[in-house]
């Protein structure tokens, strides 16, 4: 099966799903429909409702409660965008202007908070304790991994235990929670929920570790902005830690520099010189495997199914794309 295959076997419940998210959008407040699908149509792949539809299948349901779970989970994952442009100072997403480049950074943090207690507000409706625990749980945990990131802006002290605290928060709570909530419609044993989100928490995990590495390695039309962003943003994420753990004294006072002086080319040169020369990206990819593995490690309690064999695919999915 290929990624292609999944999209197309999910092609009909995805539309309804953006079908739910334009409805839960309608506002007679004309910057929240607006400001929503400006970001929701900047090229998502619905990756996030994806794994709750399957997580869903996988789990044996046959409800139609499960669409409205995906658009739900799909306008957090909206307003966490939205809300991580203002604080990164972003301009631009995939390529087109960010909604805080033209809406202005109040009413776009106002419109993301709508969106998140919008959200939560048609989730409670379920009158489902499992349900509002998972996205309780998850939307804190992705607000304190921006704070947690903010806390290590530019800091080159950082540890590899930090940046995977930071990443699980930030990417893969929702995808987690996603996974997780599939189980809970269907009633699944606790021990099956659990294995559920963490192949949905390691897997989120790998997808931020490669749009990390691809910061790095793409090619910027393609990544929609210039490499070596998040250095320049301050992220000191998985690969400039590989080079923090080899470099001598003298490297690391200069990409202390570079950070701190405006970005040149020279900078991104030297930085993809060192990235080569202690072999950053490929102790990167390595780690992410490993990960991987493990994430489909957590569905083997599960019978064989095209389900499975989707959220495989995905899992696969998540190291070989290009943007």
């Amino acid at each position: 099966m290929t990624l292609h295959d999944v999209f197309s076997l999910y092609e009909e419940r995805l539309h309804l799903v953006e079908l739910k998210i334009n409805r839960l959008l309608k506002n007679k407040i004309p910057q929240i429909p607006l400001i929503g699908r400006h970001i929701i149509s900047s090229g998502g792949k619905r990756l996030r409702p994806l794994f709750h539809l399957i997580s869903s299948d996988l789990a044996g349901y046959r409800g139609e409660v499960n669409i409205e779970m995906a658009g739900i989970i799909e306008l957090i994952h909206t307003a966490s965008l939205l809300h991580d442009d203002v604080v990164d100072i972003a301009d631009t997403r995939r390529g087109k202007p960010t909604a805080n480049s033209l809406w202005g950074n109040q009413v776009v943090i106002l419109a993301g908070d709508f969106l998140y207690s919008n959200a939560l507000r048609i989730a409670v409706m379920q009158k489902n304790q499992g349900i509002m625990e998972t996205l309780s749980v998850a939307t804190t945990r992705m607000a304190e991994g921006e704070l947690l990131q903010l806390n290590r802006i530019g800091d080159l002290e950082i540890k590899e235990e930090e940046y995977f605290e930071i990443i699980s928060a930030k990417t893969g709570a929702l995808i987690s929670a996603a996974c997780r909530l599939g189980a809970i419609l269907c009633g699944l044993s606790k021990k099956e929920e659990n294995a559920l989100a963490g192949f949905g928490m390691k897997t989120g995990i790998v997808f931020q570790m490669a749009d990390d590495i691809l910061d790095y390695t793409a090619d910027e039309n393609d990544l929609g902005k210039k490499l070596c962003k998040d250095l320049e943003e301050g992220k000191i994420t998985l690969p400039i830690l590989y080079i923090l753990t080899k470099a001598d004294e003298d490297e690391t006072l200069e990409i202390k520099n570079i950070i701190k002086e405006e970005f040149s080319e020279k900078g991104t040169s030297r930085i993809m010189d060192l990235l080569k020369k202690y072999d950053s990206i490929e102790m990167s990819f390595h780690k992410a495997r490993m990960l991987i593995d493990e994430a489909m490690a957590e569905l083997s309690i599960f019978p064989d199914s095209p389900a499975k064999e989707a959220l495989l695919t995905i899992a696969d999915y998540s190291l070989q794309r290009e943007k």
